[in-house]
């Protein structure tokens, strides 16, 4: 596969798995309730702002014009969730279903996701804007 074909496919999942997560945080919101740290004023409306900006970012990176703006917003999105990923870990009782392993393989994972969108979203070899 060439680098602009990997990241025409790489831009298309990326803003299904976006539109998906964020469309999850207004279906499901009871479970980003349970890892929003305590210290954060109005968790339910965070989690559907975050949930918005999921989408909305998952929406921006499928239009070129947009694109690489939508990266960046989605990699700053992915920079201030994090903290909700450390909250899983330090709270992990609260996630019986879930092993510790995998909580705490999550974090670095979230370092991969942003190196992920800046590469097909941001970077574009070989792309340009249309």
């Amino acid at each position: 596969m060439t680098k602009p074909l990997l990241q025409t496919f790489s831009i298309a999942l990326l803003a299904c798995l976006f539109i998906a997560a964020g469309i999850n945080h207004f279906v499901s919101p009871d479970v980003y309730l349970k890892i929003m740290p305590a210290y954060l004023p109005w968790p339910l409306a965070l989690i559907y702002v975050s949930g918005f900006f999921e989408v909305a970012g998952g929406i921006g990176v499928a239009v070129p014009k947009l694109r690489r703006a939508a990266g960046w917003g989605l990699i700053a999105l992915l920079v201030a969730v994090f903290p909700a990923n450390m909250e899983m870990v330090f709270h992990a009782d609260r996630f019986p279903d879930i092993p510790f392993w995998a909580l705490v393989v999550r974090l670095p994972l979230q370092g991969l996701l942003i190196a992920w969108v800046w590469w097909a979203a941001v970077k574009r070899v070989g792309a340009t804007d249309e």
